[in-house]
């Protein structure tokens, strides 16, 4: 079936009743200030690492200032802080450790107090920066956010760590130290100014103001109807052509090999405020609204962490993914500090070619020792790793579904369409065969043979793959409007998918969990409550959608009466 395009790049979310909440640039945002501001007042710009504080300065300072503290300046010196985080970063080119430390662990108290000391009781003062809550409260707080993937490109685009002396890292020892360290302190800050700031200013673009109150709401609103998150697209040595096509996304003069699609770990929201468009991590709603979101009982076993993972895989016209194997439960919680593992599955978007193919799980009757050693060869360069004398080879084909519980080798072929569902922790891949060839940047990918010899499950065989791994689909409800099949997962693993077929309406009844769903064929889908609790959603092909569990229970329409198909996940019971 071909699609023509309709899928939305940039969703927005229009926040009801907040028309005169939010400012765009920095006259608007002095403007508001002006009148709130007094003759004694503090003012505490609390910063994420990777905003640009000297833009807050500057858009701040005609305000009128009588003082203004850096918290920056009272935190440990460059090469102090880089000393402090060497466990944690470990030599691994990749993994480190999931820090346990609190931003506060890396500054100087007798600077902290040396600052809170020249707060004068007349006067306006302005704090800004990393930790500069630490310094004093504000009578004013607001809270400076920008969203990981603007972290990123600016990474590639040559900015630094926070307050490091390493001038040299790659692109991805900055992403390391971010996702190990930085984000981990800057989060638990944020969380605690969530419920209590009076502002939230969005610096990943052109600085954007909203109330505190008007923020929350919107959050709060958000918790319980459908929405989408902001995709972002990224090339890869593997890459293809299927999203380029598919989601008229622009030329970049390669392909494009990931979507993230549906991962609040990584992607964003954009908070239509009144036409004024607020930009924000869409991790700040699992923190403000976990409960409602999550659903009680996945909120009690996550925490405010949201435990599914959708993204996709485009191998169409490109190359193999690198033959990989994710860690057991206790390996990553020994290793990384991690609570949880990465299972997951590929759910068949497309497959094309003469023969696309999955490689999932060992040949029954091989030698653990020679694949082994035939790994090591083929990493010293001593010829081509065998994957097919090892690994089984499945052909597939459009909309099977592959569970691969952690400890299973795997990776999709070539010419093939992937909608990855999975557990959240996505970086923890040990690579075993890259099959020869170098990055975008011309170097080898880092591959971890030890790592993943250490989690390899040898039993899971052909018979195992065949018998438990692939399409082991049943049918859990199906009558004259629709088909509802259960895809998965495998008993390892915590997430439970199911395909939703009509070209009616279904009516899907909840579990006390967040879903995540996917229009995975036809042009467009509406997702309606039955009471009224939300407005009309419509879904395009390809897209993914997230349903808070406060939602309540929905009905999925095909609105032009032709047939369509969703896969949801949510947390098993």
């Amino acid at each position: 079936m071909q699609h023509r395009s309709n899928f939305e790049r940039f969703p927005r979310t229009v926040v009801s009743q907040s028309d005169r909440a939010a400012d765009r640039g920095f006259t608007e945002i002095r403007a508001r200030l002006a009148g709130v501001l007094g003759e004694k007042t503090i003012v505490c710009v609390e910063c994420y690492p990777g905003v640009r504080q000297e833009e807050i300065l500057e858009g701040l300072l005609p305000l009128g200032f009588d003082r203004v503290i850096h918290s920056d300046d009272c935190a440990f010196a460059p090469e102090e802080l880089d000393n402090c985080l060497e466990r944690d970063m470990t030599k691994d080119p990749v993994f480190g450790i999931m820090t346990v430390r609190r931003l506060e662990d890396f500054f100087y108290s007798e600077k902290l107090e040396a600052a809170r000391a020249t707060v004068s009781p007349t006067g306006r003062t302005l704090i800004y920066g990393v930790g500069a809550s630490l310094v004093a409260a504000g009578d004013i707080t607001i809270l400076a956010d920008i969203t990981r993937w603007e972290i990123q490109l600016r990474y590639r685009k040559g900015m630094t760590n926070w307050r490091t002396a390493r001038k040299d890292m790659t692109q991805r020892e900055k992403y390391k130290r971010g996702f190990f360290a930085e984000w981990r302190w800057a989060d638990k800050v944020k969380d605690k100014l969530l419920p209590v700031m009076d502002y939230y200013l969005d610096m990943t673009n052109e600085a954007a103001m909203v109330e505190g109150d008007a923020y929350r709401d919107a959050l709060r609103q958000l918790a319980g109807q459908p929405f989408r998150l902001v995709p972002y697209f990224d090339p890869g040595v593997w890459g293809g052509d299927w999203m380029k096509e598919h989601f008229d996304l622009p030329e970049n003069g390669s392909n494009y090999a990931w979507s993230f699609d549906g991962v609040p770990e990584e992607n964003s929201l954009l908070l239509d405020f009144g036409g004024k468009v607020i930009e924000t991590p869409a991790l700040n709603l699992v923190y403000a609204q976990p409960q409602r979101l999550l659903g009680q009982g996945v909120h009690a076993r996550f925490g405010k962490e949201f435990p599914i993972r959708f993204d996709m895989l485009d191998t169409m016209h490109g190359q193999n993914l690198s033959l990989q194997v994710h860690p057991l439960t206790e390996y990553i919680q020994q290793n990384f500090n991690m609570h949880y593992t990465q299972d997951e599955s590929y759910y068949l978007l497309d497959a094309q070619g003469d023969d696309p193919c999955v490689y999932l799980g060992i040949k029954t009757g091989i030698n653990p020792q020679d694949m082994a050693r035939d790994l090591r060869a083929a990493q010293r360069g001593e010829g081509a790793f065998s994957a097919e004398r090892y690994v089984n080879r499945i052909p597939v084909k459009k909309h099977d579904h592959l569970l691969i519980p952690a400890g299973t080798v795997h990776c999709s072929g070539a010419d093939t369409m992937v909608l990855e569902i999975s557990a959240t922790p996505y970086i923890f891949t040990f690579k075993l065969w890259d099959w020869g060839r170098v990055d975008l940047d011309g170097k080898p990918r880092p591959i971890h043979i030890d790592r993943g010899l250490d989690n390899i499950q040898w039993d899971r065989n052909t018979e195992f793959v065949k018998e438990n791994l692939v399409d082991a689909f049943t049918t859990v409800h199906q009558d004259e409007t629709c088909l509802v099949e259960r895809t998965g997962l495998h008993e390892r693993e915590f997430i439970d998918t199911f395909r939703v077929s009509t070209s009616q309406e279904a009516l899907i009844h909840r579990n006390g969990s967040v879903h995540v769903m996917n229009l995975v064929d036809g042009e467009r889908a509406r997702i309606i409550s039955p009471t009224g609790a939300f407005q009309p959603f419509e879904l395009h092909y390809a897209e993914t959608c997230i349903l808070p569990e406060a939602a309540g229970e929905y009905r999925l329409c095909a609105p032009d009466g032709a047939p369509i198909k969703a896969i949801i996940a949510c947390v098993r019971n």
